[in-house]
């Protein structure tokens, strides 16, 4: 069984940075694609960033300039960076990797941009 666990989630402030990351841990013998969903209140899930295991990243248009992806794949982690933050932001943010050909989700952390 693989789980991730995800950490990071806060309040911050309009125009501020968080840094989200998310680890992966159990019977690991492969992790492909990984990357992070968000899903604000009364709106779809999307996805924010994604990176293949090459390295290359996709971001959101939204979130573009503004949001770093990157990977350890030593420590089976993937992080977002997500700098000059906007109230539109503010969302659940959930992590998947595809690990060992089956994909799997964090349990979400909170990212709140308020005043």
């Amino acid at each position: 069984q693989v789980q991730l666990v995800e950490s990071g989630g806060d309040l911050v402030q309009p125009g501020g940075s968080l840094g989200l990351s998310c680890v992966a841990s159990g019977n690991i013998l492969y992790i492909g694609g990984m990357g992070w969903y968000r899903q604000a209140p009364g709106k779809q899930r999307e996805l924010a960033a994604s990176m293949t295991p090459g390295g290359n990243a996709n971001y959101a248009d939204s979130v573009k300039d503004r949001f770093t992806i990157s990977r350890d794949n030593a420590r089976n982690t993937v992080y977002l960076q997500m700098n000059s933050l906007k109230p539109e932001d503010a969302a659940i943010y959930y992590c998947f990797m595809n690990v060992n050909g089956r994909t799997y989700w964090g349990q979400g952390t909170q990212v709140t941009v308020a005043s």
